[in-house]
């Protein structure tokens, strides 16, 4: 379809009553009568005109989100997008010292008549990455230890996951796995097993957020560090650093500014945490180090970084100007870029991961004796990371995102003034929608048509349906879950948060609000919002007819917006939790549908009650 070519719909046929007055009186349904003075109730649905036009986001502001993109994914509709991650390195404190002593002191072991003052020839022996994987927020539903992806009942704690009599509750008390039958594989099942040692196992992960081109969690995928010789200012020069840096998606990183290669190999991915136990002190008789605790590493990105660049530009810095300070350190180690080549995509928060430096070094045991031992030690640098107390994000890390020009199609209907015939939504560095009520300017007339007929507003909905023929032409498209709608005057959200359960709004499920993808036979068809509120706030509260903004979100709940660049370089916002995820879809408009589509015009559904 040729969306250049359409109609406007005029103004004031605003307003299209499926049960209304007049005529159409028969179809009014009486819900009760002598409720008020006598006089019956009658119940009413009318439907009204949207308004729909379709926006361009040039790049959206990618410092200091709650997620990261990495990798590659490709929309069947909206094509590829590369994404990297540029990010500071922190030193956990400043002007360490590696081993026993300062630098300082080391250079005074020839001299000092002390026999514990040597030379510690600090070496790195090994360095780890890790970045651990996302997993899915909603988690364990009835707390029984078994992610719900993995649970025989996700709301039933007393569930039998494994089916060896013990309920998923049980093993979680008695410190046996619930999703195997005989966890310490000796031939005995849990409910017969006593000498079973405790939380010796590695629990399974519901990953969340990595996926291939199929949508599928890749088994691997090739991965790539990189140091970065950018540097990533946390405060702007053009406020007097009065302001934070903002840094957008469209600036790029590799491959100008980045140098020295510390890993490119492959990422093995797992769901379950890898277990590290200790080994057995000869000396302690009484004690069995291997049978404590184990260190637990949950799934993530795990890789071993060049050794060599390590010893030469940390712990052969030791005492040096360069570790004195984070500000020194900022300007000297920049930072490190990351990327992925394969077709996968990752989401990862970034302030959860480090760099791990493990290193040994020479000590004296006592002044008594100067034998020398060989000593190990770990340093670590971390990436971004979060205040624990007031949750802002301390560094600085850039999300790039490289998109694929759209179809034609696409591009025509975007940022071309008309009401829309299809709704293209797409998430990062993407599109959204404006969408307007009632007519194309403000919908005074129409509202006070509707005040002046004292309606009790039940439940007004926006309808939106999805393409389906546009969607399944293009082949596995990942749909998203939930569509996100915000006040263009004040980008605060629609929904009320307050007006929904404490249970719902912990588990992102707004009963007020809905928002979510209707499923049929695991296709998407409509998406409805509830604006009850917003609409009684128009007739009841006199509130302004504001344009509002549609996109898709991650997560219902996080209302923030961040900045954006818009067509012609225009400025405006959008949400953080649509910068960040990486899925569009189409949606049927308002203006000129398809043959045999008519009916799926978007549209503003209202239900009533007024006295007769």
């Amino acid at each position: 379809m040729n969306l250049l070519n359409r109609l406007k719909l005029p103004t004031m046929v605003g307003i299209l009553l499926v049960v209304v007055l007049g005529s159409c009186e028969e179809d009014l349904t009486t819900v009760g009568s002598g409720v008020v003075g006598g006089e019956p109730f009658t119940a009413g649905k009318a439907v009204y005109d949207v308004f729909a036009y379709n926006k361009k986001i040039e790049a959206v502001r990618t410092n200091k989100l709650p997620a990261y993109q990495l990798g590659n994914y490709t929309d069947p509709i909206y094509g590829k997008t590369e994404a990297s991650i540029t990010t500071q390195v922190q030193l956990s404190f400043a002007n360490p010292s590696f081993g026993n002593y300062s630098a300082a002191v080391e250079e005074t072991a020839d001299t000092d008549s002390s026999t514990l003052t040597i030379k510690e020839n600090e070496t790195v022996e090994k360095v780890i990455l890790f970045i651990p994987f996302l997993t899915n927020p909603k988690g364990d539903l009835d707390l029984d230890g078994v992610a719900d992806a993995y649970d025989a009942d996700p709301e039933d704690p007393n569930s039998d996951s494994d089916g060896d009599t013990l309920t998923d509750i049980q093993e979680k008390s008695l410190g046996t796995d619930p999703l195997n039958q005989d966890t310490d594989g000796d031939g005995i099942n849990d409910n017969l097993d006593d000498d079973t040692a405790v939380n010796r196992f590695p629990v399974k992960y519901d990953l969340d957020s990595i996926f291939d081109a199929n949508g599928n969690i890749p088994e691997s995928f090739n991965f790539k560090v990189e140091r970065s010789t950018y540097f990533l200012r946390d405060l702007d020069p053009n406020t007097n650093f009065q302001e934070a840096q903002q840094y957008y998606s469209s600036q790029q990183f590799s491959p100008t500014f980045v140098s020295d290669l510390l890993f490119d190999g492959t990422v093995e991915v797992k769901n379950v945490e890898e277990l590290i136990f200790q080994e057995d002190d000869p000396e302690t008789e009484d004690v069995d180090e291997s049978e404590e605790a184990p260190t637990r590493i949950a799934p993530g990105i795990r890789v071993a970084l060049n050794p060599a660049f390590f010893q030469q530009n940390i712990l052969d810095k030791e005492g040096d100007s360069e570790l004195l300070s984070q500000a020194n350190f900022s300007e000297f180690f920049r930072g490190v870029h990351l990327s992925v080549p394969d077709d996968v995509l990752v989401l990862l928060d970034i302030t959860r991961g480090n760099i791990t430096i493990k290193y040994k070094y020479d000590s004296v045991t006592s002044s008594a004796d100067d034998t020398i031992i060989e000593n190990e030690q770990e340093f670590v640098l971390n990436f971004i990371r979060r205040d624990t107390s007031t949750g802002a994000v301390i560094g600085n890390a850039v999300n790039t995102f490289i998109n694929e020009a759209y179809p034609a199609e696409i591009t025509s209907g975007l940022d071309n003034g008309e009401n829309a015939s299809k709704i293209y939504l797409k998430g990062g560095a993407g599109s959204f929608a404006q969408i307007k009520l009632f007519d194309e300017i403000n919908g005074d007339e129409i509202i006070n048509q509707i005040k002046s007929k004292n309606w009790i507003i039940n439940e007004a909905n926006l309808v939106f349906y999805v393409d389906r023929n546009t969607l399944d032409a293009a082949g596995s498209v990942i749909e998203p879950s939930k569509l996100y709608l915000f006040k263009d005057n004040t980008n605060g959200p629609v929904y009320n948060q307050f007006l929904e359960s404490e249970e719902d709004y912990n588990a992102g499920n707004f009963t007020n609000y809905d928002g979510g993808l209707n499923r049929v036979s695991g296709k998407g068809q409509t998406y409805k919002i509830k604006i009850t509120n917003y609409i009684n706030d128009l007739i009841v509260r006199d509130s302004s007819n504001t344009t509002l903004n549609l996109t898709l979100t991650s997560d219902i709940r996080i209302s923030t917006t961040g900045k954006a660049m818009l067509a012609n370089n225009t400025e405006g916002q959008v949400p953080v939790m649509s910068s960040i995820n990486p899925f569009g879809t189409v949606l049927y408009g308002s203006d000129d549908l398809p043959s045999g589509q008519e009916g799926k015009k978007l549209k503003l559904e209202i239900f009533y009650t007024r006295a007769n």
